[in-house]
């Protein structure tokens, strides 16, 4: 059994756990540790303009700008009536947003965390924390550093890290080996596909589509590289989520929907390998910190796709867990940086629920079938 030491382990090399290991590998011995040597394609390819001045502020804008991501200047829906309504970014001081190369984005933020100093071991498939100095009590009482236990396939690795980050991104799987809790605020799924698009229509179906029904909202936006994505929301107890689980289903139910049929034609959207279906609940987490551990991106606060927040979040929380953590660092016995980091998670929580009610509500034509009226103040 091999053995290692950190400063740092940070388990899950998604966005949130990339980015919080490239602020904090200059100044500290960072371990990122994940199950996939490569990026998977994911859903959630969707960054808001607001994460330039993050980008930015990290050092990599420049590098970002030259990757050649989609912008999304506008956005087309018929969220809350049947009329198309228009939304462009030219009174968004930030400009627009982009729809990423998710993979490729991805993989650079990994790229970026060993380039400042990180370590990446992938093909992990169980990390355990022992009862050894921590112990499994991390949340209750002091500790001074963890004994982990990494497994991959032929070997172990004994790791000894005086703090250890949960990036596992929804099943928060540090966490609630700790004791943490994730409470899911809602049920709901996403069935995605991921088609190809004639290349001479980009400029002309980049717009964002969002488009509501009486069983969820459909989501659709053109990719770089000639792609376009085609999701459905809904909740898993619906009859309507059935639909979500095969690109036959999800193609067949989007050709009744009249919104989408301008769409998939002009743009030629042929539907192609990979596609999926996964969970999209809000949900938080309880603690979001403890006793020389931290939660960021998913694993703390997993956010509705409506409010395009994913991406921004992983970035945000995982520099505001960097900046924790280089204080915890420089002056161990403190507890203020952990407490002001689980304080403002906790500020981004509140403001994103009352944002999401907001937005939900905007939607008043279908307001007696269960998934809208179960965001509306219904049961």
């Amino acid at each position: 059994m091999g053995s290692l030491q950190a400063d740092v382990l940070v388990v899950g090399a998604g966005p949130a756990g990339s980015t919080l290991a490239l602020n904090l590998a200059p100044s500290h011995e960072v371990l990122l540790v994940d199950i996939d040597a490569t990026p998977p394609w994911r859903v959630g390819e969707n960054l808001p303009a607001a994460a330039r001045r993050l980008l930015a502020d990290m050092g990599l804008w420049q590098a970002f700008e030259a990757q050649g991501h989609l912008p999304c200047p506008v956005s087309h829906s018929t969220w809350g009536s049947a009329q198309p309504q228009v939304q462009d970014a030219l009174r968004n001081l930030d400009g627009p947003g982009w729809h990423l190369n998710r993979p490729q984005f991805d993989a650079w933020l990994r790229d970026v965390a060993c380039q400042r100093g990180a370590a990446l071991l992938t093909g992990v498939q169980r990390v355990r924390l022992s009862a050894g100095q921590a112990g499994i009590a991390g949340i209750a009482g002091q500790s001074s550093g963890w004994l982990v236990q990494v497994e991959r396939p032929g070997s172990t690795l004994r790791i000894q890290a005086r703090y250890v980050v949960d990036a596992t991104g929804r099943p928060s799987s540090m966490a609630r080996q700790l004791g943490a809790q994730r409470h899911t605020l809602d049920k709901l799924v996403c069935g995605w596909v991921l088609g190809k698009a004639d290349a001479s229509q980009v400029v002309q179906t980049a717009p964002t589509e969002l488009h509501t029904e009486p069983d969820g909202w459909w989501y659709s936006a053109a990719l770089p590289a000639g792609q376009r994505l085609l999701a459905f929301y809904t909740d898993a107890d619906l009859p309507a989520a059935r639909h979500a689980h095969t690109p036959t289903a999800l193609l067949a139910r989007a050709a009744r929907t009249a919104a989408l049929q301008p769409v998939l034609q002009t743009s030629q959207f042929e539907p192609a390998d990979p596609s999926g279906f996964c969970a999209a609940h809000s949900a938080v987490l309880t603690p979001f910190t403890g006793p020389d551990w931290l939660a960021v991106g998913d694993a703390a606060l997993s956010f509705d796709p409506l409010s395009s927040q994913g991406l921004f979040n992983a970035l945000y929380t995982g520099l505001a867990g960097a900046e924790a953590l280089h204080q915890l660092l420089g002056s161990p016995d403190a507890d203020a940086p952990l407490a002001g980091y689980a304080g403002e998670l906790a500020r981004i929580q509140a403001n994103y629920l009352q944002h999401l009610q907001a937005w939900y509500g905007d939607e008043r034509r279908w307001e007696t079938e269960p998934f809208w009226r179960r965001r509306q103040g219904g049961v």
